[in-house]
C-alpha cells in the first residue's frame, strides 16, 4: 500500500507534469535552448544568466557578427564568445545529449589528395577567352573596383556622420562645457554663449543635413560617371588605338635674340612727300660735304652736270659728243683683253693674260713645242696626239734647263713630261766613247719600286732606242753580275731603285761622275718606303762642279742654257710627286735650285675620269659573294684586285682559279722574275685578273684596265689614291669599287671628302652617316648630355 507520503509525492509529480503540459510551447523551447547553451558554453552562460533579472529569461549571447556596428562604452569590456550562426534543431540536440549522434570522422588522406589534385587540374587548365569575353571581364573588374571605391567612400561618410552625431550628443549631455566655463573670464563666457546661440538645433540640423547628403550622393554619381567615361576611353584606346599626342618641339632660333637692325626699324626715312625731292647745294671745285660718302657725292654731281649740259647743248654739240665717245670706245677695245679662248687664237695674238706668269709659255700642241723634227716624228709614231696638261707646262720649262717640281694626278702622263726634255738635254752632249764610258751615265731616273722602274724603262726605250741612246735598268731581284754585264758598253740613261743603285755604288760597279740630269719619280713614295737616306747618298755622289747657283740666274733660261767650259752644262733636277709631305719638301729644298712648281689638279686627288663606288660589307662571306657578282658583270678584263696582305693575295687568287677565272698574283714575296711574268701575262691577255698588294699600287701602267676592286681598304688615303689610279689613265674612264667595314674607320673621313670632290662619284648613305666619317680622326666631338655614357 502506498503510504501518505508517497501518495503526496506522486500527486505533486502529477500536478507538476500537468503544470508543465499546460505551459506554452515557447517556454519549453526556451528551456531547451538554455540547456543547449549551458551544455555548450558552460560557466560563461551561467554567469550571464545570473546577471539577468528573474522576471525575464537569461540573455542569449549572440555571435560577433550579430552585434551592432557602434556600441557604447559599457559594452567594450564584455567577453566575446563565438557562437556558430546555425543553431541545431531539437532533434539534433536530443541526439547529441543522448549520445546517439553519429561521430564526425575526419576526411581521409586519399580523398584530400584527390580533391586537391582535381582542383589543381581545374586551375591549371588554360582558359581561352574571346575578345568580347576579355572586354566583359575587364568591364566587370573595373565595375567592382568602382563599387568598392564607392562603398569605401560611403562607409567613410557614414563614420564621419556617426562621429559628429556622438560628439554632439556628448557635448549636449555635458552642457557644452558649462561647468568649466565658470573658471573662464567674461570674454570667454560671451564667446561660448555666442557659439550656443548660433548653433543649429533640432529640425534645423536635419534640414541642413539633407541637402548635404543629397549633394554627396550627386558627387558620388558624378565621380562614377567620370570614372565610367575614363574607363570606356581607356578600353577604346586599348583595342582601337588612341591618337598619339605629338610633342611640341621648340625651335632653337625662337630663343635667339637678333641684335642687328632691320630695315623696318630705320627712323631716318622721311615719309612726308614734301621731303621726297630735296634740294642739294652744288659745291664748286673739289669741295665736299663732311660726313657723306665722297664717291656718292661725285656721282650725284656728275649726273647733275651731265643732265644740265644735255639740256643746254645744241644738236651739233650732241653729235660731236657722240663722235668723241665713239673714238674713246675704239681706243678701249684695242687695249681690252680678248674674250676668245686661247686655243682659238693664233700664236701672234696670244697675250700675257693667256700665258699667265713669267715662266715659259705652255705649249698648246706638239707643233708649238719647238722640238726637233726627229723627236716630233717619234711622238707621232708612238701615238701621242695632244699633250696632257702636265706635258703642256712641264716640257717648256724642262727645255729651258730649269729645275721642276711636278705635282700631278696619277695617270696624267708624267713620264713623257720628263723623258722628252731629258732626251733633248742629252742630245747636246757628246756621245759616249771608250774615253768617257767609264764615267757613268748622263741621266739618272730614280723610282721607288721595281715595277715602276721597269715601266719607265719601257716608255723611255720608245724614244731612246730610235735616237741611239742606251737605257739600262738596275733594280732588285736580278743578279748584280747580270746588271754589271749590261753596263759593260756604257749607258746614257739609267733607271734604278734607290736600294740597288746604292749597292752598286758601294761595290764600285757604277759611278756618277758625269751625271747631269736627275729625275726622282714618285718622290713621296720613296720617302715613305724609307729610302730617304739612300736618296741622299746617291745625290751626294753626283758631281758638284755643275751645280746651279742659288740666285736669280737659276731662273734665267739664257744663263742656264750656256755650257760650262767646253762640254758641261748645269745640272738639272726634276722631281715628280703626287703629294708634298714635309720630308719631300726638305729634299727639294736641299737639292733643287729655284724650282718651278707645276701643279695639275689637286695634290693627292684622284683623276676625275674614275667613278668611285663604296660598299659597306662587314661579313667576309658576303664580301666574296659580292666579288663574284662583280666579276660576272659587264666589266671587261684586265681587272686589278687589291688586298693588304700577301697571304690573303695568294688565297684569293687560288680561290678564283678554282672557280674558272684566270688570275695571277703580285706582291712583295714574289721574285723579280715572277713579278715581271705576272705583269707580262696581264698585259698580253694571258691572265684576266691581277690580285696584288700595294706593290702594284704605284706606277704600274696597264692599258685599258676597266675595273679596280679594293677587296681590302687601304690603310691611308694616299695608297687608295694610287690604287684607283691604275684605271682611267690617259683620258679613259674607269670604275673603282671599294669594300669597307667598321675596321676602316680611320680613313672614312678622308675617303668621304675625296668622293665628294669627284664630279662623277656619289657618297653612299652608309658612309655619309657613319660616325667616323663626320669628323677628322683625332678631332674631339662634343656630345649632347643625353648621348653621353657614364657607366656601361
Amino acid at each position: 500500500m502506498p503510504t501518505e507520503r508517497s501518495r503526496r509525492s506522486y500527486t505533486d509529480t502529477a500536478s507538476s507534469s500537468r503544470r508543465h503540459r499546460s505551459r506554452s510551447p515557447h517556454l519549453i523551447e526556451r528551456r531547451r535552448d538554455d540547456s543547449y547553451h549551458r551544455h555548450r558554453y558552460g560557466r560563461e552562460y551561467e554567469r550571464e544568466s545570473r546577471k539577468s533579472d528573474y522576471n525575464e529569461p537569461p540573455r542569449r549571447i549572440s555571435p560577433s557578427h550579430d552585434k551592432p556596428r557602434h556600441e557604447g562604452r559599457d559594452n567594450a569590456n564584455e567577453p566575446k564568445i563565438q557562437i556558430p550562426d546555425k543553431v541545431p534543431n531539437n532533434q539534433d540536440l536530443t541526439k547529441e545529449l543522448n549520445g546517439t549522434a553519429k561521430p564526425k570522422v575526419p576526411i581521409s588522406l586519399e580523398e584530400l589528395l584527390q580533391k586537391r589534385e582535381s582542383e589543381k587540374q581545374v586551375n591549371e587548365r588554360p582558359k581561352f577567352l574571346t575578345k568580347e569575353e576579355r572586354a566583359k571581364v575587364a568591364l566587370e573588374k573595373r565595375q567592382k573596383e568602382v563599387e568598392e571605391q564607392r562603398r569605401k567612400q560611403e562607409e567613410e561618410r557614414r563614420q564621419q556622420e556617426e562621429f559628429q552625431r556622438r560628439a554632439m550628443e556628448e557635448a549636449r549631455q555635458n552642457g557644452y562645457g558649462r561647468d568649466r566655463r565658470d573658471y573662464y573670464d567674461r570674454y570667454d563666457r560671451d564667446r561660448y554663449d555666442r557659439y550656443d546661440r548660433e548653433r543649429p538645433r533640432g529640425k534645423e540640423r536635419e534640414i541642413e543635413k539633407r541637402p548635404t547628403e543629397k549633394s554627396d550622393k550627386s558627387d558620388v554619381n558624378t565621380e562614377a560617371e567620370k570614372l565610367d567615361e575614363k574607363e570606356l576611353q581607356a578600353i577604346r584606346e586599348r583595342y582601337m588605338g588612341g591618337e598619339r599626342k605629338k610633342r611640341k618641339i621648340r625651335k632653337m632660333n625662337e630663343k635667339k635674340f637678333v641684335f642687328d637692325w632691320d630695315a623696318g626699324e630705320d627712323t631716318s626715312q622721311d615719309f612726308n612727300p614734301l621731303y621726297a625731292n630735296k634740294h642739294n647745294a652744288q659745291m664748286f671745285g673739289r669741295g665736299h660735304f663732311a660726313g657723306i660718302d665722297i664717291k656718292e657725292q661725285k656721282r650725284d654731281r656728275a649726273q647733275f652736270y651731265n643732265q644740265l649740259l644735255e639740256e643746254r647743248r645744241t644738236l651739233d654739240q650732241k653729235d660731236r659728243a657722240e663722235e668723241r665717245m665713239e673714238i674713246d670706245r675704239r681706243k678701249e677695245l684695242k687695249t681690252m683683253w680678248d674674250d676668245r679662248h686661247w686655243s682659238e687664237k693664233p700664236l701672234t695674238e696670244m697675250k700675257e693674260r693667256d700665258w699667265r706668269g713669267s715662266i715659259p709659255n705652255p705649249i698648246r700642241s706638239w707643233v708649238e713645242s719647238g722640238l726637233s723634227e726627229r723627236i716630233l716624228n717619234l711622238i707621232e709614231s708612238i701615238g701621242y696626239k695632244e699633250p696632257t696638261p702636265i706635258q703642256r707646262q712641264a716640257i717648256p720649262i724642262g727645255l729651258q734647263n730649269r729645275d721642276i717640281i711636278g705635282i700631278a694626278e696619277t695617270g696624267s702622263g708624267k713620264t713623257a713630261s720628263f723623258v722628252i726634255p731629258m732626251l733633248v738635254y742629252i742630245s747636246d752632249l757628246p756621245r759616249l766613247s771608250e774615253e768617257n764610258m767609264s764615267d757613268g751615265p748622263y741621266a739618272l731616273i730614280l723610282a721607288p719600286t721595281r715595277e715602276l722602274a721597269q715601266q719607265i724603262e719601257q716608255e723611255t726605250l720608245k724614244f731612246a732606242a730610235p735616237m741611239g741612246f742606251n737605257c739600262v735598268s738596275i733594280v732588285g731581284g736580278h743578279a748584280v753580275e747580270e746588271q754589271a754585264f749590261n753596263l759593260r758598253n756604257g749607258a746614257e740613261i739609267i733607271i734604278a731603285t734607290p736600294g740597288r743603285l746604292k749597292d752598286c755604288l758601294d761595290r764600285r760597279i757604277l759611278v756618277l761622275n758625269q751625271c747631269t740630269y736627275v729625275v726622282m719619280d714618285e718622290a713621296d713614295r720613296m720617302i715613305d718606303m724609307g729610302f730617304e737616306t739612300d736618296v741622299n747618298v746617291i745625290l751626294d755622289a753626283l758631281p758638284v762642279s755643275n751645280v746651279k747657283p742659288d740666285t736669280e740666274e737659276a731662273e734665267n733660261p739664257a744663263e742656264m742654257l750656256k755650257k760650262i767650259g767646253q762640254k758641261e752644262r748645269y745640272r738639272q733636277t726634276v722631281m715628280f710627286s703626287a703629294t708634298m709631305p714635309p720630308a719631300v719638301e726638305r729634299l727639294a729644298k736641299r737639292y733643287l735650285r729655284r724650282p718651278a712648281v707645276v701643279t695639275i689638279g689637286t695634290a693627292g686627288q684622284a683623276v676625275d675620269t674614275v667613278e668611285q663606288r663604296v660598299e659597306m660589307i662587314n661579313d667576309e662571306g658576303r664580301k666574296k659573294a659580292r666579288l663574284l657578282e662583280l666579276l660576272q658583270g659587264s666589266f671587261d678584263p684586265p681587272i686589278i684586285i687589291f688586298v693588304n696582305q700577301k697571304k690573303g693575295c695568294d688565297v684569293l687568287a687560288r680561290a678564283l682559279n678554282k672557280l674558272g677565272y684566270r688570275a695571277t698574283t703580285l706582291h712583295g714575296g714574289k721574285t723579280q722574275e715572277q713579278r715581271e711574268s705576272a705583269l707580262a701575262h696581264l698585259k698580253n691577255g694571258t691572265m684576266d685578273i691581277l690580285v696584288a698588294t700595294d706593290v702594284a699600287g704605284r706606277g704600274i701602267d696597264v692599258k685599258n684596265v676597266s675595273l679596280v676592286i679594293n677587296y681590302d681598304m687601304a690603310k691611308n688615303i694616299e695608297d687608295y689614291t694610287h690604287r684607283i689610279g691604275r684605271t682611267g689613265r690617259a683620258g679613259q674612264s674607269g670604275v673603282s669599287i671599294t669594300f669597307m667595314s667598321n675596321a676602316d674607320a680611320d680613313v672614312m673621313y678622308d675617303l668621304k671628302q675625296m668622293i665628294m670632290k669627284s664630279p662623277i662619284s656619289r657618297v653612299p648613305a652608309e658612309l655619309a652617316s657613319h660616325p667616323s666619317a663626320m669628323a677628322k680622326p683625332g678631332t674631339y666631338i662634343a656630345k649632347r648630355k643625353h648621348e653621353e655614357t657614364i657607366f656601361q
